[in-house]
């Protein structure tokens, strides 16, 4: 019996050791649950909290840019219908990898109308969708061409007055076998903001256009209400916007409407250059001076999908075209003209340039207008006096360098 009370004795006390030693182990874990417990619920919260700030930053950055692009005056799509796409789905396969914007230069200083006047600068911005690698044509503004639904022939300027920008777009399409359906007008004043927001930017003046950027500034100062001085001379320098304006403007330093388009691109080639390079706060300043001065058929999405990229882009080259050329004195209603020789030949050229397409064949609209432009002009291809083909520029290059 004495046996099996001790036996019984150290079992009770192995067992309520063993409890108590299990117990207190429970108890040790809860303290541990509950440390891990606070740590997680303090780590839940702070990852809400940086979500919350993520979120409301997202927002205040929504907040803003949609500030600035409501600076913009937007002017909706334009119509597909009235757009003069006449391309074939061949072509429209090969166009469809290229964003294609009209640029129009728009003189509105006193009604500040961007739907009417004849447009002062005419360009194409072709983009590679997959290179980013931007191609800017100067489209000559006296380019002889069809510039209504009558296909009535005049400078090519006369379609914004008489269509405004759809008009406009449907006339570079219709004579170009284009697809531009988006169009960007900047007001007169907007090189001039520009530049000023970047501090300006670096020129390299002749004798000759110093001379008559003098007569240009003199006249912008006196309708604009402007002070803005002439150069000091000739030779490489930094100009201000006005500056820069009157360098855009100038026709009367040779060239004519040829030399004057190619300084416009050279100041839009610098712009870019620069404005790639500028900080945050000269990039806000720029903003809110040039988009008021704009007018557009973009959408915000599309503004911001084209944003998206900008340090991407790369100006890969900017010409003027007709590439082949004759100039040629027309009725007092209409003046000098720019004559492609023939439009035919210029659009494959084009096609070419833009869009790598060998061979191209133009739709029969452009047959129908390039033999109405030799019939009304007598001008041919025989008849060209300026040559600025950069197909056999770029291949004249490539020899010189084998």
């Amino acid at each position: 019996m004495g046996c099996g009370k001790t036996v019984r004795i150290k079992e009770y006390k192995y067992i309520k050791v063993r409890r108590n030693y299990g117990h207190g182990k429970a108890e040790g874990e809860d303290r541990s649950e509950k440390k891990v417990g606070k740590k997680q619920r303090r780590k839940r919260k702070l990852i809400l909290f940086i979500v919350e700030v993520l979120v409301i930053l997202i927002l205040l950055v929504v907040f803003y840019v949609m500030s600035k692009l409501n600076k913009i005056n937007n002017t909706g799509s334009l119509d597909a219908k009235k757009l003069n796409i006449n391309i074939d789905s061949e072509t429209q396969e090969v166009l469809d990898n290229y964003t294609n914007i009209a640029i129009f230069g728009i003189d509105n200083r006193s009604s500040g109308n961007y739907e009417s006047g004849n447009s002062d600068c005419i360009m194409i911005a072709s983009i590679n969708d997959d290179t980013k690698e931007v191609k800017l044509v100067s489209v000559y503004r006296d380019s002889f061409l069809a510039v209504d639904d009558k296909d009535s022939l005049r400078k090519l300027n006369a379609a914004y007055a008489k269509g405004g920008p759809t008009g406009a777009v449907a006339a570079l399409n219709k004579n170009l076998d284009l697809n531009i359906t988006e169009y960007v007008s900047v007001d007169f004043n907007a090189v001039m903001e520009v530049v000023d927001a970047l501090g300006g930017i670096e020129l390299d003046i002749t004798k000759e256009e110093a001379s008559n950027m003098h007569i240009w500034i003199d006249e912008m100062n006196e309708v604009m209400g402007t002070h803005g001085k002439p150069v000091s001379g000739p030779g490489v320098q930094q100009v201000n916007g006005i500056q820069a304006l009157a360098y855009c403007r100038d026709r009367m330093s040779g060239g004519d409407d040829f030399r004057r388009t190619e300084r416009q691109r050279i100041v839009v080639g610098k712009i870019v250059e620069k404005a790639k390079q500028a900080d945050i706060l000269t990039l806000n300043d720029l903003v809110d001076k040039l988009f008021p001065d704009i007018s557009t058929s973009l959408s915000t999405t599309e503004i911001l999908g084209l944003a998206a990229h900008v340090k991407e882009y790369e100006l890969a080259d900017t010409q003027g075209w007709p590439f082949q050329l004759d100039t040629k004195m027309m009725e007092k209603s209409i003046g000098a003209v720019v004559v492609p020789t023939d439009l035919e030949t210029n659009v494959d050229l084009l096609h070419r340039y833009l869009f790598d397409v060998e061979d191209y064949e133009t739709t029969d609209k452009v047959k129908e207008i390039s033999k109405a432009v030799s019939n009304r002009t007598g001008k041919t291809a025989a008849d060209t006096t300026r040559d600025t083909n950069p197909l056999v520029q770029d291949a004249a290059a490539a020899e010189t360098t084998k």
